[in-house]
């Protein structure tokens, strides 16, 4: 049945701490909930989800917490039914020991709102803790003279519940000679007495036993007893009295340990045993005896342990005097301790948000702090600050709390985290101060593209590069982190020689190396320009771009190519002509050859590798003109067989060679008559065809011998006839004889007629070509006669009245040369010679190329007398008809003038009535000879 009722009492008591709890002040945020002690773990406490306007399920958000400070967590947050429950079994007397309230005081965090809200918790006493005795039991000596009435001191229980439930009254067994008394003291506090009705009497008994009953109020009743025993002995009939009946002293907390604080003094008038008086305390309780010491004899107390303010601010102790004959009195000591600045502030980091992006508004909260101090008045008094010049600010908050906000841009490319120094400084004297340091990071977002650290890049690559070589690295710095700052190289999306541009050139897009794709060709393209760009991963991406410049060096690559002497499908060559009669330095022919490569791999030189007979010929360096070292003689073999070779200065050099064969014959029929002496080709085919050419050749020549027989006929029948006339009429005596073409034009004309003569130097066949005469070149020169048939020029009734004289025209100079001003070297006027350098200059080269070309313009308008047709460079008949300007090619980038500026002048000399320089004496003695 007692169990039931102490049931029902107690969830009544939780139904009215429940309805307790409810109330609580809107404006402050608080929150106050009541509940009995010694509660089971989980217990409900109140509906906090409800009170806070929370969803029950917050509560199971990280950012839902109870935040209390130096105690051991006593509730908990339930996150199903949305209430705060208990953490474990709560005593209200260790929590709160003789406190008229329990209050239990906690806040409540909700990081997402910023928000903390108190809570305040009243801890109710139930009866839990009977009355109890210090001892079993208590020893009373009694004179036993003493007078009845006189009371005698009992030990006190202690129940450490509250109010009705605490210690309400004393009872003590019956006995005829002793009585109980409670005194009841201003704090509240009942002290027993034990009064003597009776006088004593130690013959008749001397010990008497009782038992002191002390019980609460509480439901059910609980009890403590202690059996006391009465000694009864001989008078003594004065007690010890105390020169006070409470004693006061007031001591700083920092006193060291030793300290005298008071003396308490008691006197009895008694003499001897008696009056002897010894000091003790008379309360045991060791928690409060532990810090002070009591001399029996002289009652001083001093200070055995430090004193501590923030834990106990006042003792009360209560010293009892005893004199020999076993009379006792009492008298209170109150010890006051004061507050000293002994305690540093306290600084709790409750909430740290870290890291922070860069792009954070102002105002964004950085960090929650509490600050405590556990001094008291103007000691306890907490102010914070933030040191060094950065960019937060402190915001004090509700109660002790802080909060760090943020009052400038922050930006992770200057600064990427910030250690910041929270100082909290007390009220005190002099003040005492606490640093807390913590990292803030900074998160990093896409606000900076990637740059490189030039506007634009220039590289070479030699030509014939393989393919996959690396050709170049650009690289490019995002000062972003992680993702923000990976970088990934592309190029631009373009077109070069209508193909792609990915088709030449890759980009690995995590280093940024550049590869080849293609071999490349410096005689296809020079120079290659692309675009490189540069992306970050970030959201959204970043990115910039580069000019990349690519040069493509010359490598010599291409042997020299023989332009003339060409090769035939037989790959063979013509036969070039030299008369006897040529002199020491006749140009016999030239070989040309150009180079596709560029600058010093494109510088062609010419030299003699083998002839058949040495010391004969010589071919100019630079040149390639093959000309008599020598003046030929009747001696020489009729065919001289030449091997030239063309090489270039490049590294290494290439070279190509060519095989001349020259014919040494003063005329066709020298030539035709000296056929026989060549070799005889040893198969009937070639033996055949060359039969045929002789056949052909004869032909002609008696067929040309006809016409110049029939020719000669009407020419003296003419002359006949006109000195017929002049016999008769005398009219044309005046006629000079220089008007008619006689046998000495007929002989000039026969002179001037040539052949050409190809034949090959190492095959089997020839070839003889019969080219048209240059009649405008060699009957008549003056302009004012009209280009009329041959025949026609001997009627000497067509010529002027006019004694114009007939100059026949110079032969053509067939010695093709540059002048004295116009060899090889730095200037015009300079004596190069065939062994001369190369100049290093481009220039040179330029002008070479623009020379040739000049030369072969010259030749393809037909205004040039130097060789034989349109199309020839120039060049003299027996270079051949095959040697035109479509055989050609463009090398003016390519070609080296060694030497000078110079252009080639015989064309142009030609065309302006002027002779070559270089070619009249050659051309005076040529024609001497021919003429005999």
């Amino acid at each position: 049945m007692a169990a039931k009722r102490n049931y029902s009492y107690r969830k009544a008591l939780v139904l009215f701490c429940l309805f307790l709890g409810l109330s609580w002040e809107a404006e402050a945020q608080q929150i106050h909930y009541s509940i009995p002690e010694e509660l089971e773990k989980g217990s409900f406490v109140g509906n906090i989800s409800k009170d806070l306007g929370l969803e029950p399920w917050e509560l199971a958000e990280p950012g839902v917490r109870i935040v209390s400070r130096g105690r051991t967590q006593l509730f908990a947050l339930n996150p199903r039914s949305g209430s705060l429950v208990t953490a474990g079994r709560i005593d209200r007397e260790e929590l709160c020991a003789q406190s008229a309230r329990c209050l239990v005081n906690f806040n409540i965090l909700v990081e997402d709102r910023v928000k903390l809200f108190g809570v305040e918790i009243e801890v109710t006493d139930i009866n839990d803790n009977a009355p109890k005795f210090q001892a079993e039991s208590v020893e009373v000596k009694i004179n036993e003279n003493v007078a009845p009435g006189m009371r005698f001191p009992l030990l006190e229980a202690v129940d450490p519940d509250m109010g009705v439930n605490s210690l309400q009254s004393y009872q003590l067994s019956s006995s005829k000679h002793f009585s109980l008394a409670v005194q009841s003291h201003a704090s509240g506090v009942k002290y027993p007495e034990l009064v003597l009705k009776h006088a004593l009497d130690r013959e008749e008994e001397a010990v008497h036993h009782l038992v002191l009953t002390a019980s609460d109020g509480g439901d059910p009743l609980l009890s403590g007893t202690v059996l006391i025993s009465v000694t009864v002995f001989d008078a003594n009939d004065n007690a010890p009295v105390f020169t006070l009946p409470e004693y006061r002293v007031s001591v700083l907390e920092n006193l060291p340990v030793g300290t005298q604080l008071l003396t308490v003094t008691a006197i009895d008038r008694d003499e001897g045993v008696n009056g002897e008086v010894t000091y003790s305390f008379r309360k045991s309780i060791h928690d409060k005896l532990l810090k002070f010491q009591l001399n029996k004899n002289t009652g001083e107390i001093t200070l055995s342990e430090n004193l501590d303010y923030e834990e106990t601010d006042f003792y009360e102790l209560e010293i009892q005097a005893e004199d020999g004959g076993a009379y006792l009195a009492m008298a209170k000591v109150l010890i006051t301790v004061e507050d000293v600045n002994d305690n540093n502030p306290e600084v709790t980091i409750t909430s740290l948000f870290s890291p922070l992006l860069e792009d954070s508004p102002l105002g964004t909260v950085i960090a929650l702090l509490n600050v405590h101090d556990p001094d008291s008045g103007q000691n306890g008094q907490v102010t914070c600050s933030v040191s060094g010049n950065l960019p937060f600010k402190l915001e004090k908050t509700i109660d002790s709390y802080y909060r760090l906000v943020t009052h400038r841009i922050l930006d992770r490319e200057q600064v990427s985290s910030y250690n910041i120094t929270v100082t909290a400084t007390d009220g005190g004297n002099p003040p005492l101060l606490t640093e807390t340091h913590f990292t803030l990071q900074v998160a990093d977002i896409n606000d900076n593209p990637p740059t490189f650290s030039h506007n634009s890049y220039f590289t070479n690559i030699l030509e014939n590069n393989p393919r996959g070589a690396s050709i170049f690295s650009v690289t490019a710095l995002d000062p972003d982190s992680k993702e923000n700052a990976q970088v990934i190289y592309s190029l631009a999306e373009d077109v070069f020689q209508e193909a792609p541009l990915s088709s030449y050139i890759s980009i690995n897009s995590d280093t940024g190396v550049l590869y080849a794709l293609r071999t490349f060709d410096y005689e296809q393209f020079h120079d290659l320009q692309i675009q490189v760009i540069a992306t970050d991963s970030g959201d959204p991406p970043l990115s910039s771009n580069v000019s990349v410049s690519i040069f493509v060096l010359d490598q010599n690559d291409n042997t020299p190519e023989i332009l003339y002497p060409a090769l035939r499908t037989d790959s063979s060559t013509g036969m070039e002509l030299a008369p006897r009669s040529a002199e020491s330095g006749y140009l016999v022919t030239k070989v040309v050859a150009v180079d596709r490569d560029s600058g010093q791999n494109a510088w062609l030189s010419y030299r003699l590798l083998k002839a058949s007979e040495p010391g004969l010929f010589a071919v100019g360096l630079h040149t390639g003109e093959v000309r008599t070292a020598r003046a030929l003689q009747d001696r020489d073999a009729l065919k001289q067989s030449l091997v030239v070779a063309v090489q270039d200065h490049g590294q290494p050099p290439l070279s190509a060679t060519v095989t001349l064969t020259v014919a040494i014959a003063d005329s066709i029929p020298d030539v035709l008559a000296d056929l026989g002496s060549l070799e005889v080709p040893r198969d009937s085919e070639a033996s055949d065809l060359t039969l045929y050419l002789v056949l052909a050749v004869a032909i002609v020549s008696c067929v040309f011998l006809a016409f110049v027989i029939v020719l000669l006929t009407l020419r003296l029948r003419r002359w006949h006839t006109s000195r017929q006339l002049q016999a008769s009429g005398g009219g044309l005596v005046g006629v000079p004889d220089s008007h008619f073409a006689g046998l000495e034009g007929v002989r000039a004309f026969l002179q001037t007629y040539s052949h050409e003569v190809s034949l090959t130097a190492d095959s089997r066949k020839s070839h003889v070509i019969f080219p048209q005469p240059n009649y405008a070149d060699l009957l008549i020169s003056q302009e004012s006669i009209e280009k009329k048939d041959p025949l026609s020029l001997l009627d000497d009734s067509k010529l002027p009245v006019e004694d114009t004289p007939l100059v026949p025209q110079a032969p053509p100079n067939t010695d093709w040369r540059f002048s004295q001003a116009q060899r090889p070297g730095t200037s015009g006027s300079q004596n190069g010679d065939e062994t001369g350098t190369w100049p290093n200059n481009q220039f040179d080269t330029e002008m070479l190329q623009a020379m040739i070309l000049a030369s072969a313009s010259e030749a393809a308008d037909g205004g040039s007398t130097l060789g034989g047709g349109a199309g020839t460079m120039g060049l003299s008949a027996r270079y051949g008809p095959q040697f035109t300007l479509q055989h050609v090619p463009d090398y003016r980038q390519n070609v080296y003038i060694p030497g000078s500026n110079a252009t080639l002048t015989n064309a142009a000399g030609k065309r302006d009535g002027k002779a070559p320089a270089g070619g009249n004496g050659n051309k005076k003695k040529s024609g001497k000879k021919e003429k005999k």
